[in-house]
């Protein structure tokens, strides 16, 4: 608790600071103050601008397309999107999230952005949401099947257990348009990741990370979550997803990576 009040403290000065200086990210409506900034530890604007640069490279994001945040938190990737999404040629964002505060800060601030909607996911959550209804294993994404060209899952299947992100990977099939792409962050286990980890190079040292599924901390199951390449590569056919791209991370000790965690880029299968 005295950390949580000194990093609170900590965080007002620096809004305050940011103020009074005025700095160009800082003065945009669509960055929350640092006290609210409760997803990561990165800079804000530095990685939604990634991720978006990423969408466009990867993915092949058009302004026409109709866009999925999954686990939104507090906007960072919506942000950098209003510049790419038109709503004239039919371009949307649709993103949900547990928590309320955050939720409720993107739906004030967007205001300006009609064709950006946000949404609290009545999900259980220790940390953001600890009277949430439903579990993740459970949860059903509140759009109609086949909503979403494009959908962005970061830093979310890092967090859930294997039951957990197998149904997420299932949701979000379920929503994708037929061709539609999906851009997704994990915690990748294979050769490469485990002798890192065995050496003591990662930077996320996953217990047991021999089997399928290995996490970091056994008091905290959901503080991160590694699985292993065959498991997701076999979960994302099982549910119709064609792996298109994988693109390692720098979190094992990898000196050639593109992002912190791996990037995995699928695509939904034509239905039968």
């Amino acid at each position: 608790m005295s950390r949580r009040v000194a990093m609170s403290a900590r965080l007002r000065a620096l809004d305050v600071r940011d103020r009074y200086l005025s700095r160009p990210p800082r003065a945009d409506r669509l960055v929350p103050p640092r006290r609210l900034q409760f997803v990561g530890h990165s800079d804000f604007v530095e990685t939604g601008e990634e991720f978006a640069g990423h969408l466009e490279r990867l993915v092949g994001l058009r302004p026409s397309d109709a866009v999925l945040d999954v686990g939104c938190g507090i906007g960072r990737m919506a942000r950098p999107l209003t510049r790419v999404l038109d709503p004239q040629a039919g371009g949307r964002y649709d993103g949900f999230d547990v928590n309320v505060d955050g939720i409720g800060w993107c739906r004030r601030r967007y205001r300006r952005h009609p064709h950006f909607r946000f949404r609290v996911a009545d999900l259980f959550n220790a940390r953001y949401n600890p009277g949430g209804t439903h579990t993740a294993a459970d949860y059903r994404f509140p759009y109609p099947g086949g909503s979403f060209d494009v959908v962005l899952c970061t830093s979310v299947l890092t967090h859930l257990l294997e039951a957990e992100a197998d149904h997420y990977l299932a949701e979000i099939a379920r929503c994708l348009k037929p061709g539609g792409r999906v851009l997704a962050t994990f915690f990748l286990l294979n050769d490469t990741s485990r002798t890192l980890i065995e050496d003591g190079v990662a930077h996320f040292p996953f217990l047991d990370a021999e089997e399928e599924v290995a996490i970091l901390d056994e008091a905290m199951p959901e503080e991160a979550v590694a699985y292993a390449d065959e498991w997701v590569f076999r979960t994302l056919r099982r549910h119709g997803l064609t792996l298109i791209g994988l693109h390692p991370g720098s979190w094992c000790g990898r000196e050639e990576h593109l992002s912190f965690q791996d990037v995995i880029v699928a695509e939904r299968e034509a239905y039968a």
